[in-house]
């Protein structure tokens, strides 16, 4: 007599957006595997029967990437390649209850902070022990702390406290633990993500905690570096320019969105600071720390952005010669403030907008890489492609940074390692070099 057994499902946990999303996967894997499941990561095998897609729901492109992937695994659902589909994240979080009747074929929707619930669904317990413990999705050597989250400002082009809610710290002790933990697995390099970083400590000490947080995690015995993304320019706690300079283990680097320099476009997306208070404080940045490299995202396209208030943007970025940057072009989200305002930029001018800017940046680029020829420089080592390892120095981050190339014919790295790399070669983003 044949007895069947029943087949322990397999999930492919599907990710999109940024790395606070990534994070969130990481806490899901970890919560599934610590209940017996076996777990995959934006997996292509067809051997998993459940998949989750973590959604992204910021702007319309990332909006319409996790509809297409809805849609692609309902339609593996409905050909039975697939048993159980559920979606979670900002997507979901925003737009549940349109997503339940235009996609009925996933079985259930979860918003950004519904993890029992996501996990109840598969008759899986939300394990408080596993709280600051979390599986690795990035390579070993690095990882994402996530320090807060939600967001409080008000910008008025910004749909995520729509779908993240209000700012929540995370305490500095349960931080430093999650950090042990990260270093103890092999993890060297930390970064420092939250929808808005420099809030950090308000909410539960009632002051920013910023610094106070990066002298803790830099006495954890395995981490060489931590990195900040994110932190909003008005009212910066300039305390964290000083630890920068007393603690080898904080990056010179700082990642600031600043989104554009007119007063007037910055009045209307209620950015709460000025052309004249960013200058100085990029000013303060560079002063109290000299090496600093500063990478910024801004926005064009903006509702009445003229062409006057762009050439405003053009001449700033020419100003201030940021090390590195990145441009989005306006997305007109629903329920947000700026909503009210007309859609009045063109989508070409958007895009030729955006060019122009990496036109400048580029040549940035290029000169201040020229300064770097026959310098040498700490580079860690991420991963091996195309005949050549490449790794980054400490002013660049994973995947959005410069990188640093050495021929992998005559030079050997260890991925996950350090190196010290004397710099042959400069083009407009990447380095190449040797290793000394």
């Amino acid at each position: 007599m044949k007895v069947r057994t029943l087949k322990k499902d397999k999930v492919n946990v599907i990710t999109l957006g940024c790395s606070k999303n990534l994070v969130d996967s990481e806490n899901i894997i970890t919560q599934l595997r610590g209940n017996d499941y076996q777990v995959v990561h934006d997996s292509n095998d067809e051997d998993a029967n459940v998949v989750i897609v973590n959604t992204c729901g910021f702007i319309d492109l990332a909006k319409e990437e996790s509809i297409n992937t809805i849609l692609e695994y309902a339609d593996h659902k409905s050909n039975g390649r697939i048993d159980k589909l559920y979606v979670t994240g900002c997507l979901s979080q925003r737009y549940k209850d349109s997503l339940e009747e235009e996609i009925p074929e996933v079985d259930a929707y979860f918003g950004t902070l519904e993890l029992p619930g996501l996990l109840a669904k598969l008759d899986a317990d939300y394990k408080h022990e596993l709280i600051g413990e979390r599986a690795i999705t990035t390579p070993q050597h690095y990882a994402y702390l996530k320090i807060s989250e939600g967001c409080n400002r008000t910008c008025s082009f910004c749909a995520i406290p729509l779908m993240r809610g209000k700012h929540i710290s995370q305490p500095i002790e349960a931080l430093v633990e999650q950090a042990k933990s990260l270093a103890k697995r092999g993890v060297k390099e930390l970064m420092l993500i939250a929808q808005e970083l420099t809030y950090y400590g308000l909410d539960i000490y009632k002051k920013r905690a910023l610094p106070e947080l990066l002298d803790a995690l830099s006495d954890i015995d395995g981490i060489e570096w931590i990195r900040l993304h994110y932190a909003y320019p008005s009212r910066f706690p300039v305390e964290i320019f000083d630890v920068m300079a007393r603690k080898p283990k904080v990056c010179n680097y700082l990642d600031m969105p600043l989104q554009h320099a007119s007063d007037t476009v910055l009045k209307r997306m209620r950015r709460q600071i000025t052309r004249k208070e960013t200058t100085e404080l990029v000013n303060l940045a560079r002063q109290k720390v000299p090496n600093l490299a500063i990478r910024t995202t801004l926005l064009v396209g903006f509702p009445g952005e003229s062409e006057k208030e762009f050439e405003e943007l053009c001449d700033f970025v020419r100003e201030m010669k940021f090390e590195r940057v990145g441009v989005f072009q306006y997305s007109h989200e629903e329920n947000t403030i700026a909503y009210d305002l007309e859609d009045d930029i063109p989508d070409e001018v958007k895009t030729e907008r955006a060019s122009r800017i990496m036109e400048i940046q580029q040549e940035i680029s290029f000169a201040k890489n020229q300064l770097k020829a026959g310098e040498k420089m700490k580079v860690l080592f991420d991963r091996k492609e195309g005949g050549f390892f490449i790794g980054r120095t400490e002013y660049d981050s994973p995947e959005v940074d410069n990188e640093v190339l050495v021929d992998a014919k005559e030079n050997y790295a260890r991925i996950g390692d350090f190196a010290t790399v004397e710099i042959t070669r400069a083009e407009d983003y990447d380095l190449y070099g040797k290793i000394i």
